[in-house]
């Protein structure tokens, strides 16, 4: 009872009540699952990766990561999402507010991913994988449906519009589309060194940026 109306007075006074006993509970849990998932892909890849290998790497019992994430399919989604949110916030610090010159920031951007990429074990691991054969995590990376790809088109859409305000909604989606797909074709299968990759599909999305413009301008004339 007492620690209820402590609770209380801490929301009336503006402050975030604190966790009770059971969510903290769930909360650390959570956290640990997902980081014994992760260092376990790291060391043997996901394919090799059992819940009931997760779950005594976390001290956790099985029932409770079936819970959590419902199934190994769920776990790796969390896991993939947990772990490219850096590189989201690192993007978007790239762009906002970014270069003055839209080549350069966006240049800036997409070398940011390509160069992140091989700094973060899961996500080497699982581009590592890709490149030797296939990895049932690498859907979660480029998947049109995952909420991963969704919010990196979301991000740079949002940076084009106001970089390109007078562009029309259909020219930036199908730009961004562009942008995320070729920035995530070579991350897996790279072609060049980063700079120059960076360099080559920030011209190429941008000339295909200003090309759309113009055929879109004719056709209304």
């Amino acid at each position: 009872m007492a620690t209820e109306q402590r609770r209380t007075t801490n929301w009336l006074a503006g402050e975030e009540p604190p966790d009770s006993p059971r969510i903290a509970w769930r909360k650390r849990m959570r956290i640990s699952v997902l980081d014994a998932a992760r260092d376990l892909t790291c060391e043997a890849g996901w394919d090799q990766v059992s819940l009931s290998a997760v779950a005594a790497r976390a001290q956790v019992s099985r029932p409770s990561v079936y819970k959590e994430f419902g199934n190994r399919a769920g776990l790796g989604r969390a896991l993939v999402i947990r772990e490219t949110r850096q590189f989201l916030a690192g993007v978007a610090d790239t762009l906002h507010p970014g270069l003055p010159d839209s080549q350069a920031c966006l240049e800036a951007a997409i070398r940011y991913v390509l160069e992140e990429a091989h700094t973060q074990p899961l996500i080497r691991a699982v581009i590592a994988a890709a490149r030797h054969g296939s990895d049932s995590l690498l859907p979660y990376l480029t998947a049109r449906a995952d909420p991963i790809f969704d919010a990196g088109q979301h991000l740079v859409r949002e940076w084009l519009g106001t970089r390109y305000p007078e562009q029309h909604t259909e020219t930036l989606e199908m730009t961004a589309d562009v942008i995320v797909r070729m920035t995530i074709s070579h991350l897996i299968l790279p072609a060049a060194e980063p700079h120059v990759t960076a360099r080559r599909l920030a011209t190429a999305a941008l000339k295909l940026l200003q090309g759309s413009a113009s055929a879109r301008s004719c056709c209304d004339q």
